[in-house]
């Protein structure tokens, strides 16, 4: 029998002396620029744009001046916008830092002293598809590297069974794969996507199992496609492309060894599964608890599929998303901490935009209750990976339109979060086209007085 230790170096012994084999996610502690603060990140996508205004910015003025203009010059925004309009549900101070939140997340207010509220994002762009690839790749255009393959890029992996960066979506948000694309980078860089809408690890992950293949033969044939490649760049030279599609095939069998028993969120006691069964997205929540527990770098939670925040016509619909979301993030937050990996996981609680304080004027007979994008001003949350708990940075205008104080770009968002992982974002580069690239490409600054 061919041992699969064997096999495996077998392998990837043909590109065992490349240069490019040291990117392609084998080294399992690639340097970093200074010491990281963090070794992973689950990045949860509240995707179609959460409205800051009803969640976690707080403006009395809404209030006061509920039904009437916006004062100053007529503001444009993309659809026809109304008078201002209050929020349906009220805020309340709670713990220590008495930060305020919405009534919809009261979970995620009783532990708010864990997370700090970013109150003055803003983006370039009011169209969902190029703020979700800025937001995600850092340019609104496709065809760069997402966040999580920069991340592998740079950390590489601590589990050579499973992807570095894994993404997570019962379909596939606006724009799909793009949003996790490694673009000019190898493939091994890639996400891989995990449609999760189902449980069991053999529906989760289609073709976890070969049906018609036995172990022994699949290795026979991974080891005569070996040989196959090797003869071929023996002749031609190194292929980056198909370096990168032969570690994607070593990483898929790989796979196969770990993935049932991780993806299997049965294993968890039924007391903890409870708390995230509410939701696709909650089931992800547990399942980025095992991943992380696992080493993997990166795994990236979409809410939904297309754009599910996105309340043109009826805001009141946040709160059935609260429900779903609120108590799957608050037992994330705990279980990290009951299993001593808070601290070295960096949370991050974001959508693309954010949302007008104005009614939206849907075309109808009469104005509904909804807000439009709104790219000026949004609240993202960060916790855990040595990020400072319970503040507040930033600030918006008193009806929240538009950030005013400590302006974060999305550039900024990625600077940090880098930093945290021990990167200097300025440094963490790839040279493609004749050119050094990065994910906050030519801008971006960290926000320090966000760190611990």
């Amino acid at each position: 029998m061919f041992p699969r230790r064997k096999f495996l170096e077998t392998l990837g012994g043909g590109f065992g002396m490349s240069a490019l084999q040291g990117m392609l996610q084998a080294d399992p502690a690639r340097k970093t620029h200074f010491a990281p603060k963090a070794k992973h990140v689950i990045f949860l996508f509240l995707n179609g744009g959460m409205s800051q205004v009803d969640t976690f910015d707080h403006k009395p003025a809404l209030a006061k001046y509920d039904g009437q203009p916006m004062p100053g010059p007529k503001i444009r925004t993309d659809r026809a916008s109304g008078t201002l309009m209050r929020s349906p549900w009220e805020f309340k101070k709670y713990g220590q830092s008495g930060l305020e939140v919405s009534e919809i997340f009261p979970q995620i207010a009783e532990r708010i002293d864990n997370f700090c509220l970013i109150k003055s994002m803003y983006t370039d762009n009011g169209n969902h598809g190029p703020s979700l690839q800025l937001m995600n790749c850092g340019h609104q255009l496709p065809g760069r590297p997402s966040m999580g393959s920069w991340l592998t890029y740079g950390l590489g992996t601590e589990n050579k069974n499973l992807p570095g960066f894994i993404v997570l979506c019962p379909g596939f948000p606006v724009l799909g794969s793009t949003l996790w694309s490694a673009g000019y980078m190898p493939s091994s860089y890639q996400g891989v996507h995990i449609q999760n809408a189902e449980v069991e690890p053999e529906k989760l992950i289609r073709h976890l199992r070969n049906s018609n293949l036995s172990v022994d033969e699949q290795k026979g044939q991974l080891a005569l496609l070996d040989q196959l490649n090797q003869r071929y760049m023996a002749r031609v030279g190194d292929q980056p492309q198909l370096e990168g599609a032969v570690q994607s095939m070593e990483s898929a069998f790989r796979l196969q060894t770990e993935a049932a028993g991780i993806f299997d969120i049965r294993k968890e006691p039924e007391h903890v599964r409870r708390r995230y069964d509410v939701s696709d997205f909650g089931r992800g929540c547990l399942m980025s608890l095992r991943l992380v527990e696992s080493g993997v770098r990166m795994v990236q939670i979409y809410f939904g599929n297309f754009q599910p925040w996105d309340h043109h016509d009826d805001i009141r619909i946040h709160a059935k998303l609260a429900r779903q979301s609120d108590g799957p993030i608050a037992a994330l937050v705990d279980d990290l901490k009951a299993r001593g990996l808070f601290d070295e996981t960096l949370i991050v609680i974001t959508g693309e935009f954010g949302r007008t304080p104005m009614i939206q004027n849907s075309g109808l007979e009469k104005l509904g209750c909804g807000r439009d994008h709104n790219p000026p001003a949004f609240t993202a949350l960060l916790a855990g990976g040595g990020i400072k708990g319970g503040f507040s940075y930033g600030a918006t205008d008193d009806f929240g339109f538009k950030a005013v104080e400590n302006r974060v770009h999305v550039h900024d968002l990625h600077a940090t979060i880098l930093n945290q992982l021990g990167f200097d974002h300025t440094k963490l580069t790839y040279r493609h086209a004749g050119r050094d690239f990065r994910l906050t490409d030519v801008h971006g600054e960290v926000i320090r007085d966000l760190i611990a």
